[in-house]
């Protein structure tokens, strides 16, 4: 049988709809009837302003390119990415090479490692690659590290492997999810921070924080993700630059200034002062306690250690 083209496979009403202008376009049902269990769905008819509409539809399909694949092709993925990349304070270029270094650096572990005694991450920022997860000795560990820094554009790799065995993998995976989530909503519901510009991610309940940010920023993000419920440790990854330097940098990307002031209990005790200098390019940043819970770091409230790597 021959294939469907993408013409054919669209209903008559469909075909009619994609010639209607944006204002009876936004009237009509989006959903397809010639997807399964979707025709009974209600279809809300309220009268929007045309900015809203169009908004609303960029959401409603990128939500429908993930849920509803099997449907149809994915449409809309680049128009999420590049709302997401608005508030980063990398360059798109950043971006895109730290994305690909994750993924190289996931393939060539893949084919490396054949033991399930093998657990690695990395997440790379600004061409920064953290390297977290579990080896059975010290020579997988370095050989983890070199695979990584071998990578193209990687600048920097910071050492946070522990040698010991992985946690069972579901339940610390949705642990550190959800303290991943927790986390990331601290930061962004906080009014003297920008939230969004600081990657967060989780191993073993351990936090790690990344991000191009101030002293300051790194203090207050750092308080914020100790509060949080299930974190046993707070990581600082950042990449430190001063105030000027951050105004600088919001007007080149186009950014809006964020609040100086920072709140009450803000300042004091907030963990030692990170370095500002990047991990040198051959090595493996600050080497890391086997426990991740190290050993003589700064505290927070209700006990959560706070260590700078950089």
């Amino acid at each position: 049988m021959r294939p469907a083209t993408y013409n054919q496979s669209l209903p008559e009403s469909r075909r009619q709809a994609l010639r209607l202008p944006l204002k009876e376009f936004a009237m009509q049902p989006i959903f397809s009837t010639s997807c399964a269990g979707l025709s009974d769905l209600p279809v809300v008819r309220a009268p929007v302003s045309r900015a809203l509409r169009a908004g609303l539809l960029a959401c409603v399909l990128a939500g429908m390119s993930v849920v509803l694949s099997g449907c149809f092709p994915v449409v809309a993925t680049g128009v999420v990415a590049g709302a997401l990349s608005v508030a980063d304070r990398r360059t798109t270029g950043a971006q895109t090479e730290d994305q690909a270094i994750e993924i190289k650096a996931a393939n060539r572990f893949r084919d490396t490692f054949k033991s399930d005694q093998v657990s690695l991450t990395v997440v790379s920022f600004n061409r920064i690659a953290l390297v977290t997860g579990f080896v059975p000795d010290e020579k997988t560990r370095a050989e983890a590290v070199r695979l990584v820094t071998a990578i193209e554009n990687v600048r920097g790799v910071l050492n946070e492997i522990v040698i010991g065995s992985p946690p069972p993998s579901l339940a610390s995976y949705g642990s550190d999810s959800l303290i991943t989530a927790r986390v990331k909503s601290a930061l962004i519901d906080s009014r003297d921070l920008q939230g969004h510009a600081i990657k967060v991610f989780t191993e073993s309940s351990v936090v790690y924080l990344m991000g191009i940010v101030t002293e300051r920023e790194a203090r207050l993000a750092s308080q914020i993700a100790s509060r949080v419920a299930g974190v046993r440790r707070v990581v600082q990854a950042f990449e430190i630059i001063t105030e000027a330097e951050l105004e600088r940098l919001q007007a080149q990307l186009g950014m809006e200034r964020q609040p100086r002031t920072a709140p009450s209990g803000a300042t004091g005790s907030a963990g030692a002062r990170p370095a500002s200098s990047p991990a040198p390019a051959g090595g493996s940043g600050a080497a890391p306690s086997p426990d991740p819970r190290s050993q003589g770091a700064p505290a927070h409230q209700g006990g959560t250690v706070v260590t700078p790597i950089r």
